[in-house]
């Protein structure tokens, strides 16, 4: 499907400012404001439209939804796809008829994918002959007939009915109360609903009404200076709150087209951006690490990139993309929930995160007390002297943005337990993320909550020391985590990601931290696993529980550096220079390992190498 893009008739096909971001209130008034634009709005592979038959598109499915969902049911869709062009449509067809998108992760299997179905209330499925394998002999909550494949004939046949569908036609085609005719959607309607990424237990469907994206959107517009013009590729799977928030919400604030990727290829990726004219992208994760593990070549720089936007780049990383590729990647801040975010200002430091927007009441807090923890004190190599007392849980004291979980009261009450009455839900939001605040009032981010590390009655950053350790050249990647002590406590373990063709020299590693003036005492990995790759979720983050769980009873190649018997004794009686660990590390063998487990079972630790 190929857009006739040659019209000239409409004064919409030149380029022109981006759309005024203060006036839509909601998703379908963006989607509606597309209808009679001629310019291009969306490309994969050798298919281009324009916004107004993406308007069109949209329409015409949620002329089908209208049908097709039973009465009394939730307005709720699930989208079982990569990024193809029928992701952003039905996007923009619950928009317009008052409906949520689910999006399914296509990496959860068996009873984990009917599960997110089922807990999410969809009455539609919609999928791709791709992911058929993934729902054969599943136990869905709904009928083969709402079940739609979208590269299947009889899809195309379901949808010409409503193929001249117009928006105004269909908005709020499944709002109704009762008999009465239809309603407007309002930034009050529920629009997303996506699964969070937790270490434990199944996955939360976070709530996102059109309001808030919309103005997700029109921010991201303003901050990044959108233009009619711009591509924004769209690389990161939409089934995640970052390619939807962050990618497609301001390209159809602003104006401007999208460009999709099934799925993420680092290989991949200059080649797209170069045969799209992607001016912008998002990133997660390790993205960044894999495509600076790419071979470097002389046209790294032709392209018409000028910003990425995401998160866990790191600043080393930021650095080098922005040597290599010419390209500013801006780290920013937002929890998935909308509970608390961060703007980036000219004078941010580096390795911070920025101030909070206008009105906003962020803290770092005791996650035990609530109590506000005092400054970081920073030495002039940067190093923090206080992290002990300086790095707690960042709050959002005043009212958020947060709008709870999809039918679990108990995760919405703690993500807004205690605090003022005063803000959002029953009190503060908790964002679960360890920050620490600069004398000057930046934030720096310090980790999740439960990547802190206790090492010798020392409060740890496990983000902080891999800042430290991506400055290691042969490493393209690194994850730092703790693995329990044997006596009291962790320990700090890190796995690395070596170019392709390095081996680790164990002499050379431990040379490079000698001379980190950064690292603290305490930082210096005990354990050192190497690997090709770093196991990564479906979201391109680090799975960090499954190297915390693995730990040095891993397959890979693991060194540590042993401790004297001295320093084996409780912090409370070690004298004042008692033995530190050894600086130079050593091939972790068999039976390093069978001393150190029987050293847990002497202790009745053994059983936290499983948490």
């Amino acid at each position: 499907m190929v857009a006739d893009s040659s019209r000239s008739d409409s004064p919409r096909t030149r380029d022109a400012p981006a759309r005024t971001p203060s006036a839509p209130r909601t998703v379908a008034e963006l989607v509606q404001a597309q209808w009679g634009d001629h310019r291009t709005a969306l490309k994969h592979q050798q298919t281009v439209l324009t916004h107004h038959q993406v308007a069109g598109a949209a329409a015409a499915r949620a002329a089908l939804l209208g049908e097709l969902l039973p009465p009394g049911a939730e307005p709720h869709i699930a989208v079982l796809l990569d990024n193809v062009p029928e992701f952003p449509l039905w996007l923009g067809a619950a928009a317009l008829a008052g409906a949520a998108v689910a999006g399914i992760n296509p990496t959860r299997r068996g009873p984990e994918l009917a599960r997110d179905i089922t807990h999410t209330d969809c009455a539609l499925l919609i999928t791709e002959r791709a992911h058929l394998p993934l729902l054969a002999g599943l136990d869905l909550p709904l009928p083969p007939e709402r079940v739609l494949t979208v590269d299947d004939p009889a899809y195309q046949e379901l949808l010409a009915p409503y193929e001249g569908a117009r928006p105004d036609d269909v908005t709020g085609s499944v709002l109704r109360t009762g008999p009465g005719p239809r309603r407007t959607p309002d930034p009050t309607t529920r629009m997303l609903l996506y699964f969070t990424s937790g270490s434990t237990g199944a996955p939360k469907a976070a709530l996102c009404s059109q309001g808030r994206l919309a103005a997700a959107g029109r921010s991201l517009v303003g901050h990044f200076g959108v233009r009619t013009s711009d591509v924004h590729y769209l690389c990161m799977p939409m089934f995640h709150g970052n390619a939807v928030i962050a990618g497609w919400a301001p390209a159809l604030a602003g104006g401007a087209a999208v460009a999709l990727r099934r799925r993420f290829s680092a290989s991949a990726f200059l080649p797209d951006v170069r045969h799209y004219g992607a001016t912008y992208f998002t990133y997660v994760g390790r993205a960044v690490q894999y495509l600076l593990a790419t071979p470097p070549a002389p046209d790294d720089r032709d392209h018409a990139l000028r910003s990425g936007f995401g998160t866990e780049a790191g600043a080393v990383d930021a650095a080098r993309f922005a040597a290599r590729f010419g390209v500013r990647l801006v780290e920013g801040y937002g929890s998935s929930e909308g509970g608390a975010a961060l703007q980036r200002t000219p004078d941010t430091p580096p390795g911070a995160l920025g101030r909070p927007a206008p009105g906003d009441d962020l803290a770092v807090v005791d996650p035990e007390t609530g109590d506000e923890l005092p400054r970081a004190r920073l030495d002039p190599a940067g190093r923090l002297l206080n992290g002990d007392e300086a790095i707690g849980e960042l709050v959002n004291r005043g009212r958020s943005a947060f709008e709870g979980y999809w039918r679990n009261p108990e995760a919405t009450a703690a993500r807004t337990r205690g605090g003022s009455p005063g803000g959002a839900g029953a009190g503060w939001y908790w964002t679960g993320d360890l920050f620490f605040r600069d004398p000057a009032g930046f934030f720096h981010f310090a980790g999740r909550a439960d990547d802190r590390l206790r090492v010798d009655s020392e409060n740890l950053a496990a983000a902080m020391i891999e800042n430290i350790l991506a400055r290691y050249a042969p490493a393209v990647g690194v994850a730092v985590y703790a693995v329990p002590d044997p006596v009291a406590g962790d320990q700090v373990m890190a796995t690395l990601a070596l170019a392709d063709g390095t081996a680790f020299d164990p002499d050379d590693f431990a040379a490079f931290l000698a001379a980190q003036p950064d690292l603290g005492t305490k930082m210096a990995p005990r354990f050192v696993r190497t690997v090709a790759a770093l196991p990564v979720t479906a979201t391109n983050k680090v799975h960090r529980v499954a190297l915390r769980r693995a730990g040095f009873r891993c397959p890979d190649p693991v060194w540590w550096r042993p401790i004297a018997p001295a320093a084996r004794r409780p912090a409370a009686r070690r004298a004042p220079t008692a033995p530190a660990p050894s600086a130079e590390y050593r091939r972790f063998a068999d039976d390093d390992r069978a001393a150190l487990l029987a050293q847990y079972r002497d202790h009745g630790r053994e059983h936290l190498l499983d948490r």
